[in-house]
């Protein structure tokens, strides 16, 4: 940590290798720091987890499944990896064509992903979770594995899916 006398207010932190530096006004205390630099380091920390996921991954998933249940006929403007989705494993904003897919996916086998992947894909033609949106997403033959594997984990809740 590098404390300043020119520096009055903020407190800021940089990452140079495997080192995060703080800089400090020299006239706040350890004790008044120590929040501020979790705050901190949490979310350098959140953004080094957020590049190393590959959106490719996640658009070849979505590619191989439209070619495969969809034919080829949907189109999204992207999907992308979020490290904002806590409660959900994934979203779809039909209107922008958007889907966000959890960080917390990420480790998860490799079938679960494209389980959830499937479940957003099919948000592009049903909005809500009636029983036409279940028949599309059914067309993925391990859903009821990969919603297993969720319920596991402690995951997925029934009333409240991605």
């Amino acid at each position: 940590m590098t404390r300043s006398e020119k520096r009055s207010k903020t407190v800021s932190a940089r990452q140079d290798g495997d080192t995060i530096e703080i800089l400090a006004p020299a006239h706040l205390s350890d004790e008044e720091l120590q929040p501020i630099i979790a705050h901190l380091t949490g979310r350098i920390e959140r953004r080094a987890q957020k590049e190393a996921l590959d959106d490719a991954n996640l658009h070849a998933i979505a590619s191989e499944l439209n070619h495969r249940y969809f034919q080829n006929t949907l189109h999204w403007a992207s999907i992308t990896w979020s490290m904002q989705q806590n409660k959900r494993f994934g979203s779809c904003t039909p209107i922008d064509r958007t889907i966000r897919i959890s960080h917390r996916l990420a480790h998860m086998p490799r079938f679960v992903q494209e389980y959830v992947v499937m479940h957003e894909l099919a948000h592009l033609l049903e909005a809500n979770h009636g029983p036409r949106f279940w028949r599309i997403v059914e067309q993925y033959p391990l859903t009821e594995r990969a919603r297993g594997y969720l319920m596991a984990v402690g995951l997925e809740q029934l009333d409240d899916e991605a």
